[in-house]
């Protein structure tokens, strides 16, 4: 099958799981308390910690009762928007500062380089923001990835385990289900995709359990075309 656009997920698909966990996750919980304080008034910050008073139906939280519930959501891994947000305006300054560089498999970096010289539209959807997920292309160890996609998606447009999201994700790209091929190593939003009638592979790098789908250990067994 000759896809026209690939969706690829970051974590356990193009970049280590351990990255996120050991590099990044540390990194914001350690930075966000002072980042939020500083930055409180700035007014992208101030509409991320209204939505945080919102999703704990507090509308009187303070900033500390706000930052109480990021660090709470740090150590259960929610995928929350607000969280997920603020953590990339932490990661830019990391990033920026030299602290730590996006890591991405070399066989990734180098398909998803050949997938567009072919004319394949690629897209990002990951639970982390658009704004971390630009950020670590743009910082990663093989350069600055970004002018490689047509388009990034996050929490935003829905979770990633629920079928709406695929369908308002085919909307954008105006495209039919057979010509769009999925890639991430969680099963459940392979199974959500390929409802729709997307074609999805299974990224296998570290302890992820196989599944019905097309499986690849890495960018290089993916067939294309």
């Amino acid at each position: 099958m000759n896809y026209r656009a690939i969706i690829t997920d970051i974590e356990g698909t193009t970049s280590r799981i351990s990255f996120v966990t050991d590099i990044l996750f540390p990194y914001a919980k350690a930075h966000l308390p002072t980042f939020i304080q500083r930055e409180q008034h700035q007014p992208a910050v101030a509409a991320e910690l209204d939505a945080i008073r919102r999703l704990l139906g507090q509308p009187a939280a303070s900033t500390d009762d706000c930052i109480a519930a990021l660090l709470d959501w740090i150590a259960a891994d929610k995928k929350l928007t607000p969280l997920k947000t603020l953590q990339g305006m932490v990661w830019q300054h990391g990033y920026q500062q030299g602290h730590f560089q996006g890591h991405i498999y070399p066989d990734a970096a180098a398909q998803l380089r050949h997938w567009q010289q072919q004319g394949i539209q690629l897209y990002v959807y990951s639970s982390g923001s658009v704004q971390a997920q630009q950020l670590l292309f743009q910082y990663s160890e093989a350069g600055d990835l970004r002018p490689l996609f047509s388009g990034y998606f996050d929490t935003r447009i829905g979770a990633k385990q629920e079928i709406a999201s695929y369908a308002a994700i085919l909307q954008h790209l105006q495209l039919p289900p057979n010509q769009v091929l999925f890639l991430s190593d969680v099963p459940a939003e392979l199974d959500a995709a390929a409802k729709l009638g997307i074609a999805t592979v299974q990224l296998i790098r570290e302890q992820q359990a196989p599944s019905q789908h097309q499986r690849a250990e890495n960018f290089y067994q993916i067939e294309v075309q």
